[in-house]
């Protein structure tokens, strides 16, 4: 138990130290950011049938590095896919179901996973509770389906 913890913890900070190079980049360094997902303002994201939404935090999505919280419905199925850029997760509610050659993970709250960009992977959320999660990239957000 206590060494989830410790990876948790390893894998926020890590996180948290490379937001603060992008804000510094992006010229938000000095900038208090705080975000509630429950009160977030969502909106449905292109292409996804109404499967995902997502809300802002920092950096523009469609344009280049950004943090997001990030909801699928449940029994979402995001298919067999990629993204360009590197995706770094960290799950608040339900869970996010991740699939690759490798096998499956359920990534539930707490749990951190990072998808290289370029891997093909499929995703999707919990039937019961979907998932909520936070989610950060190094470059703009893509989905690209994979053959």
């Amino acid at each position: 138990m206590k060494r989830t913890f410790m990876t948790v913890g390893i894998a926020l900070a890590m996180i948290v130290a490379w937001s603060v190079g992008r804000l510094q980049a992006q010229g938000q360094r000095d900038k208090v950011i705080f975000a509630d997902s429950k009160t977030a303002n969502y909106s449905e994201m292109q292409n996804t049938n109404g499967g995902v939404s997502v809300a802002p935090i920092w950096g523009e999505q469609n344009v280049g590095a950004h943090g997001t919280f990030s909801k699928f419905v449940p029994g979402y199925d995001g298919g067999l896919h990629t993204h360009t850029n590197d995706v770094w997760i960290v799950v608040i509610k339900g869970a996010y179901l991740y699939k690759d050659d490798a096998g499956e993970k359920r990534v539930g709250p707490g749990d951190f996973i990072r998808v290289p960009g370029g891997h093909k992977h499929w995703s999707g959320g919990d039937k019961k509770e979907g998932a909520l999660f936070y989610e950060e990239s190094s470059g703009k957000f893509d989905f690209i389906p994979a053959k």
